[in-house]
């Protein structure tokens, strides 16, 4: 007989284990069945276990759904049939939660390899590495780049160079440095940027490697050829002149007769045009000699001493050397600090001869407004310290924009051209960086980060 619902067959097991404790009572009261009473004291023994085991079929079935769970092993399936509705409604309950895990982890696998076939095809180098310098994952580029085909630990990378593994696990989150290795005989120059993440209560740290060194070898060929058009430029300005006034005092002195060299009999007109023409000679030379002297100074830039200062002492240093200027020309001139007792790590005299060359522009680009204005912010972003001069002037002429930062170009009839590419060189001995913002016919922005 084949029963069809699970409330049915324990009713009828507990009907039986009834009658069985019924018929144990009746022999326990009549004589002569003592063993027929110990047989049936087994019996319903086996019954009572039979009826527990068979009501905790639940209990299993729910045990083996949270151990599949917990194993992710989802190929197992609830199929029990012939124990009623209940039973249908929870076996489908079980499946139906089998079957989204087993489609979220084959999305997260899907996942999972799409994200390694991107990182994979990328030109760039990526390393995924674990707190103890365990990898978990580089790609190709990795390989290309720096010529290894096996990477378990980045201290593997001591082949490449020896501080390699060192800095790149002292490297936190945004932190940025350049890198220059050989391999096989190749000159790199490695960008490297970090960041840290955390997963599975392990901490990663992902690096990015990329080689610019094609990049850097354009841009400082790019530099020394603006830079030699621009001393070219000064150089035959001068040489120019001097030459051809050479030309003319030697004609004035000097003529050939016979192949010889004769002196010219010369007059007091004469001599004042020599002199003159000496003079001028003299003159240019010497202003030859001070630029190349200029040159070597904007070379020479002396090592910064540190000093923990206030900005507001850079400030008020600056003013006061340009007040006379400034009340001259009546510039409204103000400054804002916040908080008021900001500080900076700096130079003191280097940094107020970047401050003063920025206003010495400023003023230069306001000297004509009806109401000149320059203003100087001071804030701190992002754990650095930022200063800002801003004016109202002309502004900077797009098309000249990337130039003005080079040694010796200048826009102005009278300038040396070397303010702003000193103040770039001061800044950068500061680890930090100047950088200019302007609109023609509103103004310029000149921002120092330390």
């Amino acid at each position: 007989m084949v029963f069809k619902s699970f409330r049915l067959i324990v009713l009828i097991r507990v009907l039986i284990l009834t009658a069985s404790v019924i018929l144990l009572v009746f022999l326990f009261n009549a004589d002569g069945f003592n063993i027929s009473a110990i047989i049936l004291v087994l019996l319903i023994a086996y019954q009572g276990y039979a009826l527990v085991m068979y009501v905790e079929q639940t209990n299993k079935k729910l045990t083996g759904f949270l151990q599949s769970i917990r194993h992710a092993d989802f190929s197992s399936s609830f199929t029990d049939t012939g124990l009623g509705k209940s039973f249908e409604e929870l076996n489908n309950a079980f499946n139906e939660v089998i079957d989204k895990f087993r489609k979220y982890r084959s999305e997260k696998e899907e996942h999972l390899n799409y994200l390694l076939t991107v990182i994979q095809h990328v030109n760039i180098g990526m390393i995924v590495f674990k707190s103890d310098g365990k990898v978990d994952q580089y790609n190709k580029a990795v390989r290309s780049l720096l010529g290894i085909n096996h990477l378990k630990n980045i201290r593997e990378l001591k082949v490449i160079h020896k501080d390699m593994p060192g800095r790149l696990k002292k490297m936190g989150a945004g932190d940025k440095m350049l890198f220059k290795v050989f391999v096989n005989d190749e000159l790199l120059q490695l960008v490297v940027n970090a960041t840290q993440f955390k997963m599975r209560g392990d901490e990663y740290t992902l690096i990015s490697l990329q080689n610019i060194h094609n990049e850097l070898e354009e841009k400082e060929i790019e530099s020394w050829q603006k830079l030699i058009r621009v001393l070219t430029h000064e150089i035959m300005n001068s040489i120019t002149p001097i030459s051809s006034l050479a030309n003319t005092v030697q004609g004035m002195l000097l003529y050939e007769e016979d192949e010889k060299t004769q002196m010219n009999q010369l007059d007091d007109e004469d001599i004042e045009s020599i002199s003159s023409a000496l003079g001028t000679i003299e003159k240019r030379s010497q202003g030859l000699l001070n630029f190349v002297e200029i040159y070597r100074n904007l070379t020479r830039i002396p090592k910064p001493n540190f000093r923990y200062i206030a900005v507001s002492q850079v400030f008020d240093n600056a003013e006061l050397l340009l007040k006379p200027k400034i009340n001259e020309l009546n510039i409204d001139c103000s400054h804002k600090i916040s908080p008021n007792d900001l500080m900076v790590t700096a130079d003191p005299d280097l940094i107020d001869q970047v401050l003063i060359n920025l206003l010495l522009n400023a003023v230069d680009a306001v000297k004509d407004q009806k109401n000149p204005i320059i203003a100087m912010f001071a804030h701190e972003e992002n754990s650095r310290v930022k200063i800002e001069i801003r004016d109202n002037g002309y502004g900077i002429k797009p098309d000249i924009m990337d130039k003005i930062f080079m040694p010796f170009f200048t826009s102005k009839k009278h300038g040396s051209g070397i303010g702003l590419s000193l103040s770039r060189q001061i800044m950068h001995l500061h680890k930090g960086s100047v950088s200019v913002r302007s609109k023609q016919g509103e103004g310029t922005v000149f921002t120092l980060t330390f």
